[in-house]
């Protein structure tokens, strides 16, 4: 609760339990910024709000409201529990939107009745000077409330109820024999209220206008009324406050009330668990989860198809077969080979180790996506971000789908130049083909120079003289020239072999490079705006869990 609660004596008012129920409300509501309706998020804020700012005042005062219709009672109700003629009743109640309060015990009282927002010519003091025939103190702590009328119809009455309602920490609901059974208050005020029976009485005022045979089955059926409206567990109690019937049976349950000091925590423990409850309907109850690396792999898959990266590692293989076999090919016959324009220069992609640096420069040339690859993507995308939001509920996967899309139009650009920017690995041939190279143009100096010894041999007609050299009856200038032709092209024949190999093994090396780059952008760009929606969910999971959690003792004063 640090941060939302200041000052010791708050703390020690405040169970660790509702300051654990408050942080975790305060967390989920946070997690559902901008992703659940704006209207329930701001609820639940100012449910923590409302019960923070409550948390601060007396916690030795309980604040009961009496509300009901115009024509109920309410008012001689009020009368009748404060013992002194404080609200107009009848023709003579005034036309005000300020409900009236009487407070047994003012110490402490001043900073919750401004925070209720009653005026001070609204206020009383039961054992202000006022009051000459204080009897008892069973009602200390007691900030009595007199609504007005819920069925008014002035407007600002509506709203003064509504407001005053959500800070009671206990309410009187009054009924009266004509219209206990009326929707208006049934359907606004009762039924809403189901969660938070444990604050709540329910007086059938007028008891006395009912015929005696009829008043029990009258009690029963608004028992039966209520039990249908979710409230099965509160009482009715039916009084008469003109003549004084069952007053002191309803101070009875108001006092026993208060002399637990249980009603303030336990209607914020029901505010809490209401808000928190209404965040998880709406956010869905499946588990946290996370996205899975098979769903991730088959997008990545066809962003890489997409991208073009199978057509840049065909191009590795081929110009590396193409450089290679240049580099150790038969000289006076390789140099055709370099005639051909190298598949990588076509595609912009020869950058080598600079390729971070100079990748930013312009796009590649790689062919534009088909679209079977482009509608391929957009088939995973979807795909990806219904698994995450499966079992959630719609405003949250409306939330994840437009994540997987937000970054979409920045999608080709970045690819393109993630693509650009890899070191391909090409740029520098194996240390062998520079063995092979400088191999076959030593062969070539020594078929030169046996044909140049050669044709001089001939000429002077020496070649075939014991004044020169033999190898094995063959005279060295001719097998110079005849062993530096045929060494040389089966030199170039055999490294055809290994040439291959060594092309596929840049491809796939490519390959892995091009994939890791594809998946790095999808990363950012989809994967991880999806798994920030699945983690916010988490959170408000586990912020609703914190805030439903019930320890025990945790209602207690």
């Amino acid at each position: 609760m640090s941060g939302l609660l200041d000052g010791r004596e708050s703390q020690t008012r405040l169970t660790d339990d509702l300051a654990g129920r408050l942080d975790g409300l305060a967390a989920a509501a946070d997690a559902a910024q901008g992703r659940l309706d704006a209207a329930l998020v701001e609820t639940a804020r100012s449910t923590v709000d409302r019960a923070v700012g409550r948390l601060r005042l007396s916690s030795e005062h309980t604040i009961v409201g009496i509300a009901g219709a115009t024509g109920s009672g309410k008012s001689s109700t009020f009368n009748a529990l404060t013992g002194l003629d404080l609200s107009a009743v009848g023709v003579r109640r005034p036309t005000t939107s300020w409900a009236t309060a009487c407070v047994w015990g003012a110490d402490g009282a001043n900073e919750l009745l401004e925070w209720l927002g009653i005026p001070d010519r609204h206020q009383t003091t039961r054992d202000s000077m006022l009051d000459t025939r204080r009897e008892g103190t069973e009602l200390d702590g007691v900030v009595l409330l007199d609504l007005p009328d819920h069925d008014s119809t002035e407007l600002s009455h509506h709203l003064e109820v509504d407001r005053l309602v959500a800070l009671a920490d206990m309410l009187i609901w009054v009924l009266d024999p004509q219209k206990y059974a009326d929707a208006a208050i049934h359907d606004r005020y009762l039924q809403p209220l189901r969660t938070h029976d444990e604050i709540m009485v329910v007086v059938l005022n007028h008891i006395d206008r009912v015929p005696e045979e009829r008043r029990e089955s009258m009690v029963a059926d608004v028992r039966r009324l209520l039990d249908d409206d979710g409230l099965d567990r509160v009482p009715v109690i039916p009084v008469s406050a003109k003549l004084g019937w069952g007053i002191d049976e309803l101070r009875r349950e108001i006092a026993g009330r208060v002399a637990e000091k249980r009603s303030n925590k336990q209607r914020l423990a029901a505010d809490i668990a209401e808000s928190a409850t209404s965040l998880s309907t709406a956010a869905g109850t499946a588990p946290a989860q996370q996205l899975g690396k098979q769903r991730v792999a088959v997008l990545d898959g066809a962003l890489a198809e997409a991208s073009g990266v199978p057509t840049v590692v065909d191009a590795v293989e081929r110009s590396t077969r193409t450089r290679a076999a240049r580099a150790t090919g038969w000289p006076p016959v390789s140099w055709i080979g370099g005639l051909r324009v190298d598949p990588l220069k076509r595609l912009q992609l020869d950058l080598g180790a600079d390729a971070k640096r100079l990748s930013g420069r312009s796009r590649t040339s790689l062919p534009a996506p088909t679209a079977v690859e482009r509608a391929r993507v957009d088939t995973e995308v979807r795909a990806l971000a219904d698994e995450a939001g499966r079992g959630l509920g719609d405003c949250w996967q409306e939330s994840i789908r437009n994540a997987s899309v937000a970054r979409l139009d920045d999608l080709s650009d970045r690819l393109d130049a993630a693509i650009a920017g890899v070191d391909l690995g090409v740029k520098r041939l194996p240390a062998w083909v520079g063995v092979v190279r400088v191999l076959q143009w030593l062969l070539v100096l020594a078929a030169i120079a046996g044909g140049v010894w050669t044709v001089l041999s001939a000429v002077s007609g020496t070649l075939s003289d014991d004044s020169t050299p033999k190898v094995a009856g063959i005279a060295v200038p001719l097998a110079l020239l005849v062993g530096g032709v045929v060494l040389g092209l089966v030199l170039a024949v055999v490294c055809r072999l290994f040439v291959g190999g060594t092309a596929r093994a840049r491809a796939a090396t490519a390959d892995r490079r091009l994939r890791e780059a594809v998946s790095g952008v999808s990363r950012e760009l989809i994967v991880d705006p999806v798994d920030a929606e699945l983690a916010a969910y988490g959170a408000l999971q586990a912020g609703v869990a914190k805030a439903l959690a019930a320890g025990p003792g945790s209602l207690e004063h």
